[in-house]
């Protein structure tokens, strides 16, 4: 994890410089910022290099060609290095291949009646580390969510109180290692040393959502390319996260397939004609669609324009009665709360907001990560809401990332999470 040290200066190979990476399915995304003061004094990000390239060797999350993929990876940070005129040694990475698993464990410990002090609380979350180890899965995010003092839930810091026994709820992601150890390998050949690894619906939750949605329960939904991954909040924290294997390039597929044209002309309809609804002028309006294997200069094929929500709609209403499932499965359904916030590059597809709102029964927005000063409004869209998030992730040093169980028994634990709490409350 990027560490947060004496005078606002971060370690990524230049003072005060954070880069973020994600490897999707579509494309590849690097981003280096500086962190500084802005007039008020507060410390604010100022984008420095942006670097993306499209992506190969990636499918639904997970590397399926290290030398392609290697190769998207390094002129991707090659590009924002030239941008930014630096060069960083390590970079924050964003996940969501080796099917992530979410889990909640309670754990309680005695206290006796006492203060409960800096030890007791590092005793109940060793015991709930403990409790969410895996010997074939990695534990890439251990979260305290919230304590208990003597059954009295929802307590945010029991440091200082007292009580005869402290609970904590615990929320613990964990990955196959074999995938995750091949995306970081690929990030290593680059030179680059992987500083943290961050599940993606969770970055991607942090560029969009506003404090008061992670207070009282809302699922954010980021629609990739290869993956549509959502994550649920309550009590300010992550509670539950989950990847489904299905995005916008499927919907691309089944465009290419169902009107016999390429994958690029596909793409191509996608973007720009696309729609989840059909209008009456639909079925008058006609469209090109070049039949794969033609040439160019041959008389395309015309199609009326209703063809295309006829077979962008049912991949779309698998996917939300797919996140509809799986929210019901997990247990989370009541913690999520009325509101959905939907994000990604395929959220973007007309109609997309009025499909969801109806098959998950949920009050539903469209999110689009604030702006930050130096990025492109090209790379600032929903498309990018997971590597602004990565940034934010680390210039925040968020409450969930800073209480991480890898965290608590570091030295300077105690230095780390002051300064991490001025710059939560400052950001």
């Amino acid at each position: 994890m990027t560490r947060i040290v004496r005078e606002k200066t971060y370690r990524t190979g230049r003072k005060e410089l954070i880069a973020a990476l994600d490897v999707g399915s579509s494309k590849v995304t690097c981003l280096i910022a500086r962190i500084e003061a802005n007039r008020a004094g507060a410390p604010q990000l100022r984008v420095l290099g942006i670097g993306h390239q499209v992506s190969e060797g990636v499918k639904c999350g997970a590397i399926v060609d290290m030398a392609a993929a290697e190769g998207a990876i390094r002129t991707a940070v090659e590009s924002a290095e030239r941008m930014a005129e630096v060069t960083v040694d390590d970079v924050s990475l964003s996940f969501s291949t080796g099917s992530p698993a979410s889990k909640q464990i309670s754990i309680e410990t005695a206290v006796s009646g006492q203060e409960v002090g800096e030890q007791d609380v590092r005793r109940v979350l060793q015991q709930a580390r403990i409790a969410v180890l895996h010997d074939d899965r990695e534990v890439l995010h251990a979260v305290p969510v919230a304590y208990t003092i003597d059954g009295c839930a929802g307590i945010k810091e029991p440091r200082g109180m007292y009580g005869d026994h402290l609970g904590v709820l615990m929320h613990a992601v964990t990955a196959a290692t074999a995938p995750l150890r091949n995306l970081t390998v690929c990030v290593e050949r680059c030179h680059l040393r992987v500083s943290n690894l961050v599940i993606a619906p969770f970055a991607s939750a942090l560029a969009v959502l506003v404090d008061d949605e992670m207070d009282l329960g809302v699922t954010c939904i980021d629609m990739g390319a290869g993956t549509t991954s959502l994550s649920v909040f309550r009590y300010g924290a992550m509670v539950h996260c989950d990847v489904i294997p299905i995005g916008g390039q499927h919907v691309t597929t089944d465009i290419a397939r169902g009107l016999s044209t390429s994958m690029v002309h596909a793409e191509r309809m996608k973007t720009l004609q696309g729609s989840v609804l059909s209008g009456l002028a639909d079925e008058r309006e006609m469209i090109s669609v070049p039949l794969m294997g033609e040439e160019e200069s041959e008389e395309p094929n015309r199609i009326p324009r209703s063809s295309l929500p006829r077979i962008i709609r049912p991949r779309l209403e698998e996917t939300f009665e797919l996140v509809r499932e799986r929210l019901r499965a997990s247990g989370c359904e009541a913690m999520a709360g009325r509101r959905v916030v939907l994000t990604g590059g395929a959220s973007q597809l007309n109609g997309v907001r009025e499909l969801a709102a109806r098959i998950l029964d949920r009050q539903v927005r469209l999110a689009v990560p604030p702006p930050l000063p130096g990025l492109a409004s090209l790379t600032s869209g929903p498309a990018f809401a997971t590597v602004v998030g990565l940034l934010n992730h680390q210039a925040r040093g968020a409450v969930e990332a800073s209480r991480s169980l890898m965290d608590v028994e570091a030295p300077a634990f105690g230095q780390f999470m002051r300064v991490a709490r001025w710059l939560r409350g400052n950001f």
